[in-house]
Order: C-alpha cells, then structure tokens, then sequence
C-alpha cells in the first residue's frame, strides 16, 4: 500500500470514529438542526463522488465512485425524510389546512 493511500485510509478511519462519537452525544432538541447541515455535507461529498464515477480513472476507481455516488444518493433522501418526520412531529393536529374551506357556524 503506498504511503498516501494508509494517509488517506487512516484520515477516513478517524473520521468515522470522531463522527460518531459525536453525533451520539447530540441531544434529541439539535437533531434536526445537525441534520440539515450533514445533508448539505453529503451533498458536496455526492458531488465529489460524481466527479470520481466519471474520471475515467480505471474500472476500480470507477466502482469505487458508483458506490460512493450510491451511498451519499441514500444518505441524503433519508436524511431529508428523516428531517420531514421530525418537523411533522412538531406540527399542531387540530390545525386546518390553508386550501379548506371554512367550517359552517365558525369555531369556538
């Protein structure tokens, strides 16, 4: 293995440790907040994977990229769904939908 590709596994390896580390000790009240901001992260790495499916490096680099593309694709569509159930949670239930029409006899 060449000294730059142990570099760049062992940044990547720390990085997922530090990584978790810390989103475990997030509280529940900065979760959406925190995901917002790791979904516009996964899209810059998506555009980076983008740039590497379609280097035309090799074969290897180029399934390395199609995986890369493939696991940010997943990452941000679920945390942008994840971030859609958590804001529903903070919606009223008795609240009226702009486009119905008015109750008759009006609420009390």
């Amino acid at each position: 293995m060449h000294g730059t590709s142990f570099l760049e596994l062992y940044v990547f390896v720390l990085a997922g440790f530090v990584g978790f580390f810390t989103i475990t000790r997030v509280p529940a009240l900065l979760h959406t907040p925190l995901m917002s901001a790791t979904n516009a992260i996964s899209a810059i790495s998506l555009v980076g994977s983008l740039v590497l499916a379609g280097a035309d490096r090799g074969p290897f680099p180029t399934l390395l990229g199609f995986v890369a593309v493939t696991s940010a694709t997943i990452n941000v569509v679920g945390g942008f769904i994840i971030t859609d159930r958590m804001l529903k949670m903070f919606k009223r239930a008795d609240r009226r939908p702009a486009s119905a029409p008015p109750v008759a006899g009006g609420r009390k």
